[in-house]
């Protein structure tokens, strides 16, 4: 899918469907087909393929080309399925416009051209989009990570509320936290993928009004990065809680098992001894020996219910 847009009286204006490509600020390609990878080739723009994008080299993420400059990131964003993954964004700038090339929908793609006009970079040229777009972006990514922030949270308030959480419940925290470590993660290396971005940036652009925006948008995903680490190490404490509460429970079950066990190991004795049926045997020929038997192995069981009590086993 293409879409294009042009900048008028500072706002971001949608290019009408068969209009003149060369009038475009701003060209969209969402998994492009052969035609309109054409349409922006006519303008001297060569739409990099996935297979292209998903190389991890930085020669092949960041690199100058038929006077173009490509800068490849990775955002998370909505597949085809409506699942939500993490995969390459395309920026190509040339002197007149810029291109986004992408296969997935990230949020901020579908929000920016209304909220284009209030960013700090504003509407004024191509160079401005890419900033304006790299900060609607950085926002996205901080509300992602507010929202693993808070699912975190609620997790400690389970763990340490005071009330031991059941099994079940644990099995269910132990995922929760390792799906926002994984989400933390994939927000830090998209961080990362846009501040090695906006670096090259800085050095191919050397425009004195674009220096403070950039500056701004460093800084604040610098911050970002910090705060992924700091979500990183509380992700790390809580499974380490977590674990180690399952541990106690399986513990305190094996504890418990192994102490009924012993406690009938007594009369299970004095039962198998009876069993033989030797006529040697104290009480075989008593009318009530089975009665002294049985309350044998009473006795036994008692005895080594208060012994364990007094050991503190029980």
């Amino acid at each position: 899918m293409l879409r294009a847009w042009y900048i008028e009286d500072g706002a971001l204006r949608p290019l009408a469907e068969g209009s003149d490509l060369s009038r475009a600020d701003w060209i969209d390609l969402s998994a492009p087909s052969e035609d309109e990878r054409a349409a922006v080739g006519a303008l001297g723009l060569d739409a990099p393929t996935l297979e292209d994008m998903e190389e991890i080299e930085i020669s092949n993420r960041l690199y100058r080309q038929d006077g173009c400059e490509v800068m490849t990131v990775t955002i998370p964003g909505r597949n085809a399925d409506d699942r939500r993954i993490a995969a390459p964004v395309a920026f190509v700038l040339s002197e007149r416009r810029m291109m986004t090339v992408r296969y997935h929908a990230p949020r901020a793609f579908e929000t920016f051209d209304r909220h284009a006009p209030s960013t700090s970079a504003g509407c004024i040229s191509h160079l401005h989009l890419f900033l304006g777009l790299f900060e609607e972006i950085v926002a996205r990514l901080a509300d992602l990570l507010e929202g693993d922030g808070q699912a975190l949270d609620r997790a400690s308030q389970t763990l340490f509320d005071g009330n031991d959480p059941e099994t079940h419940v644990l099995e269910q925290l132990v995922r929760e936290i390792g799906r926002r470590g994984e989400s933390v993660a994939s927000l830090r290396h998209a961080l990362l993928t846009l501040d090695r971005a906006l670096t090259t940036f800085g050095l191919w652009r050397d425009e004195r009004s674009l220096r403070p925006l950039l500056k701004a948008t460093t800084r604040d995903i610098q911050a970002l990065i910090v705060h992924a680490d700091f979500l990183s190490a509380r992700v790390a404490q809580l499974t380490g809680v977590t674990l180690g509460l399952v541990n106690l429970d399986q513990t305190e079950a094996g504890r418990v098992l192994s102490v009924v066990a012993v406690i009938f190991l007594p009369p299970t004795l004095v039962a198998s001894i009876y069993g033989m049926n030797f006529g040697v045997l104290p009480g075989t020929g008593h009318p009530l020996g089975w009665l002294m038997a049985s309350g044998l192995m009473v006795v036994s069981v008692i005895a080594s219910i208060l012994y364990f009590r007094w050991k503190g086993w029980l």
